[in-house]
């Protein structure tokens, strides 16, 4: 097994840090308004980002994109989450954002609603949590009935990232509760200015984030807005989210790093009672822990995306990527921010966003506690006999 990236995925980690080391880390105080980049950053950025050849870089090359793999992806992903110049959550300065679920659409869906999205002129969110269904989506409360040729969806869907700019939700719903995940969810295409689909209000959270609750009241979708069969629907959330866990722990590596970069740095300039932090067995100890986790993680991202690429099932690694990325970047940014003591807890720096952002990662797309009692499972099986 080689641990080493290919020399043109080396060469793209060097170009994607470049990118972030001059363009965004210097500005990475000053793009954001609220949860979104400022129009002037958002515009300023995409033209950057086509000029070093970035642009669609995750899109396939069929639909007119760069096709990259997973584990190129990853590179791209850990090197941008270096900064916090850009949104944790719809990073979308290297074209639209476009759900992976609508490259399943067939040719009369892509025609209405993914090659609007690739041409900038469609906005979509992709609704699954619920109060009652964030981690076990299998109990999702939300259905959607036949009726004649059509279905008939009611429930409420909770955070659910970019509501309020989408032209149209996917949206997941039972059409079998007694199946539950076992065949009994299904995936639909719901126009947003369908009667009945009420955004019920945004809500304020810990990170630059501002998801909103929606609400489904007898909401009238035509079948053939269904995605794939009835019963396919939480196999295509769950193939998203499989790639989107690698996602979480090539985002962690990113963080990890800048932690590393930021303590190290400050350690060696910060005198405490006549002696550099640096010099301090405390501080050391602190940096060669996330340093550790670092290399672990690297390892854990590169093979899971690696075996994703050559076709093989990574459920399972993705489980373990997601919650070990996760729970030590933010044990990292808080090593980062106990070393850097009260400035840690200033704006003056990114620690504290990576601090809030890097906690609440822990529970989204997949709670720790879930994975690993999925995980349980699964070493049981392997190793029970």
């Amino acid at each position: 097994m080689d641990y080493e990236l290919p020399e043109e995925l080396r060469m793209l980690q060097e170009t994607v840090r470049r990118f972030v080391d001059r363009e965004l880390i210097p500005i990475e105080r000053e793009t954001m308004e609220g949860p979104k980049l400022k129009p002037e950053a958002q515009e300023m950025l995409e033209e950057k980002a086509k000029a070093v050849g970035l642009w669609l870089y995750d899109v396939p090359e069929e639909y007119g994109g760069q096709g990259l793999g997973l584990l190129a992806r990853a590179v791209v992903w850990a090197e941008l989450a270096r900064t916090i110049a850009l949104p944790s959550r719809n990073v979308n300065i290297f074209g639209p954002i476009v759900s992976p679920i609508l490259y399943f659409l067939n040719d009369e869906q892509k025609q209405r609603y993914l090659y609007p999205v690739l041409e900038g002129k469609l906005r979509h969110c992709f609704a699954q949590t619920e109060p009652d269904a964030g981690g076990d989506p299998g109990n999702m409360r939300t259905t959607a009935v036949r009726d004649g040729d059509d279905y008939i969806i009611n429930g409420t869907k909770r955070f659910i990232t970019g509501a309020a700019d989408a032209d149209f939700a996917q949206v997941i719903a039972a059409t079998d509760r007694e199946k539950g995940s076992r065949g009994g969810i299904s995936a639909f295409l719901v126009d947003m200015d369908t009667p009945g689909v009420n955004l019920l209000r945004a809500q304020e959270t810990m990170m630059h984030d501002r998801p909103w609750e929606i609400a489904f009241e007898d909401v009238r979708v035509p079948s053939e807005n269904m995605i794939g069969g009835e019963g396919d629907g939480f196999k295509f959330a769950q193939n998203w989210i499989s790639a989107g866990r690698i996602r979480h722990g090539a985002r962690g590596i990113g963080v990890i790093e800048r932690c590393l970069e930021l303590g190290a740095s400050y350690a060696k300039q910060r005198s405490t009672f006549g002696s550099p932090l640096a010099e301090r067995q405390s501080v050391q100890w602190m940096l060669v822990d996330s340093y550790a986790d670092l290399h672990m993680l690297k390892l854990m991202v590169y093979a899971a995306a690696s075996k994703h690429d050559d076709g093989g099932d990574i459920r399972y690694d993705s489980y373990i990527v997601k919650y070990f990325g996760d729970t030590k970047s933010f044990e990292a940014a808080d090593k980062c921010m106990q070393i850097h003591g009260g400035l840690g807890l200033t704006t003056d720096l990114p620690i504290e966003h990576m601090w809030r952002d890097q906690r609440s990662f822990i529970i989204t797309e997949g709670p720790t506690e879930i994975l690993k009692m999925a995980l349980s499972r699964h070493v049981l099986r392997q190793y029970g006999d």
